[in-house]
């Protein structure tokens, strides 16, 4: 009787074994099983897309489809998951396909058993195109911030950096680290920075603006601030910010009248 249960539990481990290998070998994921380091099997999904034969793949170093000053991390990576049983976090790279071409994955790792052998389990993920639009959104916030922060010239020496729109934290940053450059290729000794035309900010990004008056003190430039409505200003003493050494105005108008500029014609 005893012997029938232990014949019906190994054969019903058998078939949950096959039941998974079956699932593995059918998941669009390229999956890797791996000990030593040493790749034991990769599913045919995997094999397709490391651009590879299953046989050229399976006995081959599992580190080798990573770049060189990866491998050290993802060797600990794997060394860990194997002494403290615990699954390694979701994390991304680039790796080499067998072609020699690179792509980008996501990947977590699992410790298995894997025909009665302590493995790693990786799963890769091909994120080459979410990472391709994350790169042309970014080009593309860089470029409306330089299309919507232009420094304008007044006369020589003058500009005014008309703030316009809805500031967040990415362009707030974008003009802290760009205006710098461009008041030197402009020569600018005085700087006019209007907020008139803002009409959303919160304190994370007033703290970005107010510390491009800072810089500008750095760098010896003279700094004027327009257009700060009650709101804006009530924001500027929560977080500390002295202004009481900046001249305001309530127009850029105003402004160029109090350096001496009269409108021409």
């Amino acid at each position: 009787m005893m012997g029938n249960t232990s014949d019906e539990a190994y054969e019903s481990l058998i078939k949950r074994e096959r039941m998974y290998r079956q699932i593995v070998e059918s998941s669009a994921e390229t999956i890797i099983m791996h000990t030593d380091y040493k790749v034991l099997y990769i599913n045919e999904s995997g094999a397709k897309f490391l651009r590879a034969a299953k046989e050229d793949i399976i006995g081959a170093c599992v580190l080798d489809i990573f770049q060189e000053d990866c491998k050290a991390v993802i060797k600990e990576r794997i060394q860990k998951s194997i002494v403290e049983n615990e699954p390694g976090e979701l994390i991304e790279q680039t790796i080499f396909r067998l072609d020699g071409t690179l792509v980008d994955v996501e990947m977590n790792c699992n410790p298995i058993m894997f025909d009665d052998k302590k493995a790693v389990q990786s799963v890769l993920r091909d994120i080459t195109q979410r990472k391709e639009t994350e790169r042309t959104l970014k080009k593309a916030l860089q470029e409306i911030s330089i299309l919507s922060a232009p420094l304008v010239p007044v006369i020589e020496g003058i500009a005014v950096l008309p703030l316009v729109g809805s500031i967040d934290s990415y362009r707030a940053k974008y003009l802290l680290d760009d205006i710098p450059s461009k008041i030197k290729e402009q020569s600018v000794a005085c700087l006019i920075i209007d907020f008139s035309g803002i009409y959303t900010l919160d304190t994370m990004v007033t703290d970005y603006l107010f510390k491009i008056n800072d810089v500008l003190h750095l760098l010896g430039v003279r700094s004027i601030i327009t257009g700060i409505r009650p709101e804006l200003a009530q924001i500027a003493v929560q977080l500390g910010v002295d202004l009481s050494s900046v001249p305001t105005f309530a127009t850029v108008k105003q402004a160029l009248h109090y350096l001496g500029v009269e409108k021409s014609g």
